[in-house]
């Protein structure tokens, strides 16, 4: 099937489907069981009804996704996401945890290259890529995480530096696994600092984004991903970054641990 085929395939699929909005938190190594199911509980509370077009994603630690997926099952526009998988479906690799495991429990969301892992557990492109296609293998929708350091965003070209995040670690996946992906820029200098890039600066950095994708897999496929930000999200910000036309909502990480501040930032998606 040639790329013309795909994009008019892909075209008759996402037609009328227009982009979910997204407030996805990222917890970390944070909250012990109690304060984890709390904190869910907290947020459904305060959150009873998600608007169609939005979705509401919960990484969690690995301990907590069983539970956590209990406390979301009845609650439409929830779902909850691992925040990392091993870059093999299985084998003698203690610890680790599969793709294949996860789907095995009910998730459908995991997280991907985030820079967190990326710096401290050195995480490779190619071992990424592994990780895509394995996501993809068992019908889990990837979060794939990108994004530039400070030195580069003073003294280089951060757009150039993410295209080719993108470019080395997306390269094998097929168009139709493409339009299936969610992408997070989170830019590394504000994570955890308290700094937030500007609107403007989200804004040219998701456009950049998306017109490498339309570039690479045509506007069909490029305007039904969603790309998030993620850096330094609060609920006194967040309605400033989302009103930005190529930003579909948020990878929250502080923020969403207090449910009044994940859930402002919640109802702060567009409509």
């Amino acid at each position: 099937m040639g790329r013309k085929d795909v994009e008019n395939y892909l075209f008759n699929q996402l037609t009328m489907v227009m982009r979910k909005k997204i407030a996805a938190a990222n917890w970390k190594m944070n909250l012990n069981w109690n304060e984890a199911k709390e904190l869910i509980t907290q947020v459904l509370d305060q959150n009873p009804t998600i608007p169609s077009l939005h979705q509401v994603i919960i990484a969690v630690p690995f301990p907590y996704l069983d539970m956590a997926s209990h406390l979301i099952a009845e609650h439409p526009g929830f779902a909850i996401a691992a925040q990392n998988c091993y870059h093999k479906s299985s084998g003698a690799y203690t610890g680790e945890v599969s793709a294949t495991m996860l789907a095995s429990m009910g998730i459908r969301y995991c997280l991907v290259g985030h820079s967190e892992r990326r710096e401290y557990q050195q995480e490779t492109p190619a071992q990424l890529s592994d990780k895509l296609q394995l996501c993809f293998s068992q019908a889990i929708t990837p979060v794939f995480c990108c994004g530039e350091p400070l030195t580069i965003r003073e003294s280089g070209d951060p757009c150039d530096y993410v295209r080719n995040q993108l470019s080395e670690s997306l390269l094998s996946l097929t168009p139709e696994q493409i339009a299936q992906l969610i992408i997070a820029y989170e830019p590394i200098w504000a994570i955890g600092t308290g700094k937030t890039a500007s609107a403007a600066q989200a804004q040219e950095m998701h456009l950049a984004i998306r017109n490498y994708l339309t570039s690479t897999y045509g506007s069909v496929i490029a305007d039904a991903i969603p790309i998030l930000y993620g850096g330094s999200v609060k609920g006194n910000n967040a309605d400033a970054i989302f009103t930005n036309p190529d930003i579909d909502g948020g990878l929250v990480g502080g923020a969403s641990l207090n449910a009044v501040e994940f859930s402002a930032i919640i109802k702060a998606l567009p409509q």
